[in-house]
């Protein structure tokens, strides 16, 4: 039977919901938790179902659950308005440990059981309280290069423990940091590209070659700092601070000299943060043979669209830097429009990866 019909079959002769027990992607973070499902159509595939809940601040306190009663009571919530049984999940690139290492041998396994040997070299724990995974990233002449992420057993348990007790059966668990390139970047793109992805609290910061991470590091500070510097500039609430921030961004205008100044001073911290990080990357790039040199960068999360931010960041940078695009694995704008706001979008990017492992490689 060809691809293309057993496609089309797939989805002419779909069983019932409640028989194909569909996989939603849920990403949970410190300011909310974000699902998405989708739906295959003739087209491709299209949103059935997302939503986000936010959390009450506290909850989540430095990448770790310090209010486990409601991440439960809310994923159950979740779990019930949406009829989800089934979800891929993810854990934050703070509370891991990314690695490479070239090992020998022909097979996962044999890759495994190399990295496993030597597991304290990539992982400062106790090899026995780690748990960890692979990818195979390129041919070393008689060994494979391959891109491992490794994390505290006890995170793991903990969080599959809560997704159980929420009655949600965990089809997969992988890093933040592998779920996001899934969603921003096609099957077979070999680029490498930085992304960008500036939320609430924090801004995390991606290298990405072939679609897999090479590079990650979570910065302490993300957009919320930029509204808090409105509030300050203006003395006025939250909401209105956050009107101010995506109205005015960072765009030179008349009587706008001391606002910009107030924004500036906070937003340059981050610009500047990214420069060292990407000034590592691109100096190792010219040196070691394994590393190719970032060409662009990708702005993502629910901060990344202020104005002017990609114009700012690019004269720092001195590559382009754009606004990412997290429907692109998804059916063609042509046939399908989006429910979801697109600025808003930007924020689902880890939840739309972690549903594509269902169907994009």
């Amino acid at each position: 039977m060809s691809r293309t019909f057993s496609n089309l079959a797939r989805i002419e002769f779909a069983p019932p919901k409640y028989l194909s027990l569909p996989t939603a992607g849920i990403d949970v973070s410190a300011s909310g938790i974000k699902v998405v499902a989708f739906k295959e159509t003739l087209h491709g595939l299209e949103f059935a179902d997302f939503a986000e809940e936010r959390l009450a601040p506290g909850t989540i306190q430095n990448s770790e659950v310090a209010d486990r009663a409601a991440i439960i009571s809310t994923l159950k919530g979740i779990a019930q308005r949406f009829g989800i049984r089934y979800a891929n999940i993810t854990l934050p690139e703070s509370r891991g440990y990314l690695f490479e290492a070239s090992v020998p041998g022909d097979s996962m396994r044999e890759w495994r059981t190399a990295v496993e040997r030597r597991l304290d070299e990539y992982v400062p724990l106790p090899s026995t309280e780690v748990a960890f995974d692979i990818v195979p990233f390129a041919k070393q002449g008689t060994n494979t290069l391959v891109v491992g992420i490794g994390y505290a057993r006890r995170v793991v348990e903990s969080t599959l423990q809560n997704f159980r007790d929420a009655g949600i059966t965990v089809r997969a668990i992988e890093s933040e940091i592998f779920a996001l390139p899934r969603a921003l970047l096609p099957h077979h793109n070999e680029e490498t590209v930085l992304i960008i992805d500036i939320g609430k609290t924090t801004t995390k910061l991606l290298v990405v070659s072939h679609r897999l991470p090479r590079f990650a590091t979570t910065l302490d500070i993300g957009g919320h700092a930029l509204t808090l510097a409105v509030q300050k500039h203006f003395g006025v609430t939250e909401e209105e601070a956050k009107r101010v921030k995506a109205e005015r961004g960072l765009v030179v205008g008349a009587e706008n000299e001391e606002y910009l100044a107030a924004m500036l001073s906070t937003v340059a911290v981050i610009r500047e943060e990214i420069v060292r990080r990407l000034d590592y990357w691109q100096t190792r790039a010219s040196s070691v043979g394994a590393y190719a040199p970032v060409t662009r960068a990708i702005l993502v999360g629910g901060n990344a669209t202020v104005r002017g931010l990609p114009e700012y960041l690019g004269s720092a940078l001195k590559i382009p830097v754009e606004l990412g695009d997290v429907f692109k694995n998804m059916a063609s704008r042509n046939d399908w429009l989006p429910p979801l706001d697109y600025t808003e979008s930007l924020a689902y990017g880890t939840a739309i990866g972690l549903t594509l492992r269902e169907y994009v490689p």
